[in-house]
């Protein structure tokens, strides 16, 4: 049987919509602008499936469609997707759209007809995370996901909670104030910056491990240098010891392709509003279905939801239209390809690192190593201040980084994001390689 081109493609899209919404609901494809949208993500991640991920990576063709998909201005060489990243259009026609039906009889559309249909991102959400939809609650952001767990676990006075240095100051400032109201004792160790191998990672927090020890706080991507730590192999030695393991997933989530399985951790925690492109203010907490009932949720919910994940939701009144456009972000997300999604990121951040490689005076706080970072790193000029470097790059290039000083190094934390455009990369590095050369101007 011949079938046309016509019906080939319609075909073809066909597919992708059910591929990309999958377990979302119709509710995900009603607004025609969505699905518009979504047509043209289609056709072209279509014109790039006979190519592995990393030839894929590499068509500027396919990457501008991509592009085109987000509204961000280009007046702004926007090189801090760390902390939270601009969502594409398909995400926010959706905001609005649920927006404005969450506005006509708001009590009981919002309630009775909206908040209800959340069920279907939360399935969205464990099949992305490869996990039980009965171990996700959907959250605000990474904070309040891993406040929840340190804030909901009975410790006695003594107990050791170990992590790194360099983990993200908030969940440290947690740490210590159970410190100070409670008596445990927070452990601190420091990993190299960057590390030769993976094995230094997982050795260091091995031999930090006490009899003391209950927990270990481990980011799957560290925030300042995009190092990414070997979960798994912490996790293993972890269980083999009884110890529980807390995986802030802040930066890893959607950036670089992976599932619960491949951690084995007992709990994760993440923001949404980063890499998976979600509206600002959302984030996903996994909590191990055996493990729900003992934990505290951060505000207080009725003992009947003891082993309900949904207990970690009890905040008040709080948008629907924000949580269900996660579901337009989840489209979005599986249309392009985790793998493909990863591939193009990790290509995006060696493009500029590999410039400025040679380049007399400057170094990196991140590994090259393709399973150490993706797009997050950190670079540094010799004998230069980096936040005079990050101010002299905005003020007068309109070049966005971000500048970190750490008692243990310091440098601009540069990431790239799937809108990010070559030009706009070699606009960076050509300021950095004169910077090294000859100075910031006075």
């Amino acid at each position: 049987m011949t079938i046309s081109n016509s019906a080939l493609r319609e075909r073809t899209r066909r597919d992708f919509l059910l591929l990309a919404g999958k377990s979302l609901g119709l509710a995900a494809l009603s607004s025609a602008t969505v699905a518009s949208l979504l047509k043209t993500v289609a056709a072209a991640t279509q014109s790039v499936a006979h190519l592995t991920a990393e030839q894929a990576a590499m068509d500027e063709d396919y990457w501008a469609i991509i592009q085109n998909s987000f509204t961000v201005t280009r007046g702004i060489i926007n090189l801090n997707n760390g902390g939270v990243s601009p969502s594409p259009r398909i995400v926010t026609e959706a905001l609005v759209r649920y927006t404005w039906e969450q506005e006509d009889a708001t009590a009981y559309t919002m309630w009775q007809i909206l908040e209800p249909q959340s069920e279907t991102i939360r399935t969205g959400l464990a099949e992305l995370f490869g996990c039980d939809r009965e171990e996700i609650a959907i959250t605000r952001n990474a904070s309040e996901s891993l406040e929840i767990l340190l804030m909901g676990m009975d410790f006695k006075p003594g107990d050791e909670i170990l992590t790194t240095t360099q983990d993200y100051p908030r969940m440290l400032t947690t740490l210590r104030q159970r410190e100070r109201r409670e008596g445990l004792q927070l452990k601190l160790i420091q990993i190299p910056i960057p590390p030769k191998n993976l094995d230094q990672i997982s050795a260091a927090f091995e031999k930090g491990i006490t009899s003391r020890t209950r927990l270990i706080l481990i980011s799957h991507q560290i925030n300042i240098t995009g190092q990414i730590t070997p979960v798994k192999a912490v996790c293993e030695v972890a269980r083999a010891k009884g110890i529980e393991t807390i995986v802030d997933g802040a930066h890893s989530f959607a950036q670089f392709d992976f599932k619960q399985k491949d951690l084995g951790c007992d709990y994760f925690g993440t923001s949404l509003h980063k890499w998976l492109h979600a509206p600002k203010g959302t984030g996903l907490l996994y909590v191990k279905r055996d493990k729900i009932e003992k934990l505290w949720p951060l505000m207080a919910a009725e003992s009947k939801q003891a082993s309900d994940i949904r207990k970690f939701e009890e905040i008040g009144t709080h948008s629907a239209a924000i949580k269900l456009a996660i579901g337009e972000a989840l489209l979005f997300h599986n249309g392009i390809g985790g793998k493909r999604k990863e591939a193009r990121l990790r290509y995006l951040s060696r493009y500029w690192m590999n410039r400025l490689k040679d380049v007399p005076k400057i170094r990196f706080n991140t590994s090259f190593e393709p399973n150490q970072s993706c797009a997050i790193a950190n670079v540094h000029i010799d004998g230069t201040n980096p936040e005079a470097i990050g101010k002299y790059l905005f003020d007068k290039h309109h070049i966005f980084v971000t500048p970190i000083i750490h008692e243990e190094f310091q440098g601009l934390r540069i990431t790239p994001n799937v809108y990010t455009t070559l030009v706009e990369l070699d606009r960076f590095c050509e300021q950095m390689e004169l910077i090294a050369r000859k100075g910031l101007p006075s």
